[in-house]
């Protein structure tokens, strides 16, 4: 019984996210539809389609798998999660929409007159975007491997190819449409469990030991201060280092709309990871036997049928896994939308045609490293590539917005530096294993010291470099006064 229904969910899901695609491929003509939806998007749909694609498996699975493990500990991830975009709203959104660019790379090489930059930073998308979509892969195969006994391949292949033709069919515009849609979906497949929940506990005497929801050990006095610190430090400015959801920006009609749009995001995804918190909670105090790594990342799944045995725990985990099914694919989707912009842009001439090449390109390659790969930690994962953004990224797009001494050179020496010694660190970490001494502890959060290495690099390589980028003051002109045309390729 159970098999079916998540057969029948999963083909539902499948069936009306085509539906969705094909309906935005009818109204997508243009190349600006291909890359930008034609900068048309409104703030709500354009807040869900976000949300859409920033809700991840990591997020989905990962962390009320991680609240089971660690308890009040993982609550610094979602923390972190949301207030990145207080970052965004306050220092890129409305400048990057009124730089007029396509992609990250469009605003550096327009900032920066610099081919070379432009190239460092379209690599950098590509691995971000790659090492991004894995977990996600992964997580498709840990789903259908523990609701249906499928084996994993299948999952992970299943999205790759329904991601992979619903970019290559529609673009940015069709896009947009699907990832509204599952965001709601994977909104209320966490909220109906979570309901449920509340009715059957509510309704009676459970016993709970606050000791174990919240362990003494995890409070103010018994965190490690420096992983807290530099876990918050890459999650917060590795937000505005995610390619994916910076170019969702250039969509917005306006710099103001941009704002708006963040506005919203902070409320959507702030109630999203209530919920999905809300479940790792209950089940640290109904099924602690579920505390075990590689188990915890399936909570989601598995609760529902363990609290509610029979058909109504059969319909509620029907509903999570087209839940999950949908964070794989609304995340998945809007990484492939940036990457494939970039290799179109940069390696083509930015046609239609290349982008539906660049399209299958971009999800071939993380699926290959998907399939050659055990899964790992899906919120781990995914705050691994946080660091590795706020690394390299990061400190070019702020300064490139607000600091007019930015120079090619600073920006390229920084991305070099940032994303060397990011990525140095977490491979080392990776390697060396779980380790207690301070040294493990510094190569397994580097944020706290690989960012602010990344910034000062961009700012002393700057301030000795006497080649200023052209024309700085018009392009910032353009960035921080809303009432000129905007910059760069229009569309």
């Amino acid at each position: 019984m159970n098999a079916v229904l998540t057969g029948v969910a999963v083909a539902l899901v499948l069936l009306v996210t085509a539906v969705i695609g094909v309906y935005g491929l009818r109204i997508s003509r243009t190349t600006s539809d291909f890359f930008v939806a034609s900068r048309t998007v409104r703030p709500l749909w354009n807040a869900s389609a976000i949300s859409g694609e920033y809700l991840s498996a990591g997020t989905f699975l990962g962390l009320s798998g991680l609240v089971l493990l660690s308890g009040s500990d993982a609550f610094w991830f979602p923390i972190g999660y949301a207030a990145g975009y207080l970052l965004v709203l306050v220092f890129v959104a409305a400048p990057l929409r009124r730089s007029g660019a396509y992609t990250i790379p469009d605003f550096v090489h327009a900032r920066l007159d610099s081919l070379t930059a432009r190239r460092i930073t379209s690599v950098l998308v590509l691995v971000i975007g790659w090492l991004y979509v894995v977990p996600q892969l992964h997580g498709a195969a840990l789903a259908v491997n523990v609701v249906a006994d499928i084996p994993p391949w299948i999952g992970a292949i299943g999205v790759a190819i329904v991601v992979g033709g619903s970019v290559a069919a529609g673009g940015m515009r069709s896009i947009t449409f699907v990832q509204a849609f599952l965001f709601w979906l994977k909104l209320g497949a966490l909220a109906v469990p979570v309901v449920f929940f509340a009715i059957t506990f509510g309704g009676r005497e459970t016993a709970i030991d606050p000791a174990l929801v919240f362990p003494h050990e995890s409070g103010p006095g018994g965190i490690d201060l420096y992983a807290t610190a530099s876990l918050l430090i890459a999650l917060l400015c590795g937000t505005i280092g995610l390619p994916h959801v910076l170019v969702r920006f250039y969509t917005s009609p306006t710099g103001a709309s941009a704002r708006w749009t963040t506005v919203i995001v902070i409320g959507l995804i702030s109630v999203f990871y209530m919920v999905s918190g809300t479940i790792g909670l209950i089940a640290r105090a109904v099924a602690p036997d579920l505390a075990q790594p590689g188990v915890a990342d399936t909570v989601a799944l598995l609760l529902p049928s363990r609290v509610f045995p029979g058909v109504v725990g059969d319909l509620i985990t029907a509903l999570v896994i087209a839940g999950a099914l949908a964070a794989f694919l609304g995340t998945s989707s809007g990484l492939v939308v940036s990457m494939s912009s970039v290799v179109s842009q940069d390696l083509f001439r930015g046609t239609v045609r290349s982008f539906r090449w660049a399209a299958v390109f971009c999800t071939a390659v993380p699926l290959l490293v998907a399939l050659a790969t055990v899964p790992q930690g899906l919120v781990s994962s995914v705050g691994n590539v946080f660091v590795f953004a706020a690394s390299s990224l990061t400190s070019v797009i702020v300064l490139g917005i607000w600091w007019p001494r930015l120079t090619a050179r600073g920006a390229i020496a920084s991305m070099l530096v940032g994303a060397s010694l990011s990525g140095a660190a977490l491979a080392a970490s990776t390697l060396l294993g779980p380790r207690a001494d301070a040294g493990a502890t510094l190569l397994a959060q580097p944020g706290a010291w690989t960012i602010p290495a990344a910034a000062l690099t961009a700012i002393v390589v700057s301030m000795l470099d006497r080649r200023a980028p052209q024309n700085t003051e018009r392009i910032l002109g353009r960035l921080h006064r809303p009432e000129l045309p905007p910059a760069g390729p229009q569309g």
